[in-house]
């Protein structure tokens, strides 16, 4: 775990550890508690036929930047008690979890809204690259945007 002791942000290799998040975000407090994990699909767009998919991050980097996201949430949903940002890296088969976003807050909305913020600022504050294989070859993932700052989100 880094950051705040309510914090869970991890980059790693191995798989994620969604079911201990989920269990480690449900508090007394924490009426709600959302899990968001993206999976690997088997299709991207032009790409039939995807068999995996290689997570590229400096990992150091890239978990301090998970870490000012987590503030970020906590500043604009005060009400959150606890936040896992987990991301992998490496290669990916088709259905393992890519990324990782669980909240527990008092109250559902609450949850559902900084989770779904938590996510939109990991994709697109935190530099991670993604490298596609299917059927026909093999590239770096489609629709890349430039890294945004999370003070500008």
């Amino acid at each position: 775990m880094t950051g705040e002791k309510d914090s869970w942000i991890a980059v790693s290799a191995d798989e994620l550890p969604v079911a201990e998040a989920l269990a480690w975000a449900s508090r007394p407090d924490c009426g709600a508690v959302v899990a968001f994990c993206g999976s690997v699909r088997d299709a991207s767009e032009g790409r039939p036929g995807v068999v995996s998919l290689e997570y590229e991050a400096y990992e150091a980097y890239v978990t301090t930047k998970m870490v000012e996201v987590a503030d970020a949430v906590r500043a604009r949903f005060p009400e959150v008690r606890r936040i896992a940002l987990l991301h992998r890296v490496g290669v990916l088969r088709v259905g393992e979890v890519s990324v990782a976003v669980i909240v527990g807050t008092p109250h559902r909305s609450d949850a559902l809204e900084a989770a779904r913020r938590a996510l939109d600022m990991v994709k697109a504050t935190v530099p991670i690259w993604k490298r596609e294989t299917w059927a026909e070859g093999s590239d770096w993932g489609q629709n890349s945007v430039p890294i945004a700052d999370v003070t500008d989100l």
